[in-house]
């Protein structure tokens, strides 16, 4: 898939689901903020519990671009913690290795952190971890690895280059923006995540 494609199809993705999901998506969103299709501009019938519990699903698991089988998974670990289990949805997507390299700024995108993981570009307390799905603990540090700082694209992040397209850095890392490091301090809390989502209807759909 060229990046063109990749782009357009994000594109797509935003205007069904009501949120931009990259940078790039931002301006095709905001030119047609309606669904996607010829009948996009109409008024849309009023939406079955279902489909609003559907849709919300799909808009969580776009946001941290994951497989449905990923999504599910989160959300029976969830089901077994204390509290509710949305809120634990989110919080435990947000200790996801990649989750954590998009909001300390190392790269632009969720698929890009993912990437950055993969490639073997990070280190969690000074191992390389290519899992993007390894979970953070309170206390790990994470770093790009010494040999990869010097590329254009983790020069960039170092400088600040991705700050335009994200949001503030959450209280519950602590971000060595210049040295690429951060540092997982605490557990993320559902109100400080950055992620759009009525996290009960994700809830009621899994649980039905």
């Amino acid at each position: 898939m060229t990046n063109v494609t990749r782009a357009r199809r994000q594109a797509r993705l935003s205007r069904a689901l009501g949120l931009p999901l990259t940078p790039k998506s931002v301006k095709y969103f905001e030119k047609r903020p309606y669904p996607p299709g010829e009948h996009g501009r109409a008024r849309r019938r009023t939406e079955s519990d279902y489909a609003v519990r559907l849709k919300e699903k799909q808009r969580l698991r776009a946001q941290y671009a994951l497989r449905e089988k990923q999504l599910h998974r989160i959300y029976l670990d969830a089901r077994k913690e204390a509290g509710l289990t949305g809120e634990s949805m989110v919080e435990l997507l947000e200790m996801r290795l990649d989750s954590l390299i998009l909001r300390s700024g190392f790269a632009r995108t969720i698929l890009q952190a993912r990437q950055a993981v993969s490639h073997r570009h990070i280190m969690v307390d000074g191992k390389i971890v290519d899992r993007p799905s390894y979970r953070v603990k309170v206390g790990q540090t994470l770093q790009v690895k010494p040999r990869s700082q010097a590329s254009e694209f983790f020069q960039i992040a170092a400088e600040g280059g991705n700050s335009d397209v994200l949001a503030a850095t959450p209280s519950y890392l602590s971000v060595e923006l210049d040295q690429l490091k951060s540092k997982l301090v605490s557990r993320p809390k559902r109100s400080e995540v950055p992620v759009t989502c009525e996290v009960q209807l994700v809830v009621e759909y899994y649980a039905r």
